[in-house]
């Protein structure tokens, strides 16, 4: 199977996984949504809706397929998502960390491009 198919595959079950976590409580006024361009290779998991009078609207997950390489552009959590990626079958050396300065990345275990 072609790396960037089975990248495509891995993302959109982490994806499915994280939406069904984060939107399992159905009286939750807060709904997440997947959001997958799948002809361009962007993927991202949001939240939205009101929680005690205030509107919330932010991005979980942002990854985006770029060749053959996996670029996390956004985690607004504490999940270490990179590794989870990783345990998933997605080689460290295709996983950019988007989200660091281009100068922080080559300190990191993954690709710095």
């Amino acid at each position: 199977m072609d790396k960037a198919v089975k990248y495509r595959n891995i993302l959109i079950n982490f994806f499915n996984d994280y939406e069904a976590y984060f939107g399992n409580n159905k009286n939750d006024t807060v709904k997440t949504q997947l959001i997958v361009d799948a002809e361009n290779n962007y993927y991202h998991l949001v939240r939205f809706g009101w929680k005690n009078d205030k509107y919330i609207h932010y991005c979980v997950f942002h990854i985006d397929l770029i060749g053959e390489k996996v670029w996390i552009q956004e985690n607004r959590t504490d999940i270490l998502i990179a590794d989870e990626l990783v345990e998933l079958g997605i080689s460290k050396s295709d996983i950019v960390l988007g989200l660091l300065h281009p100068s922080m990345r080559k300190d990191s275990d993954f690709a710095s491009a």
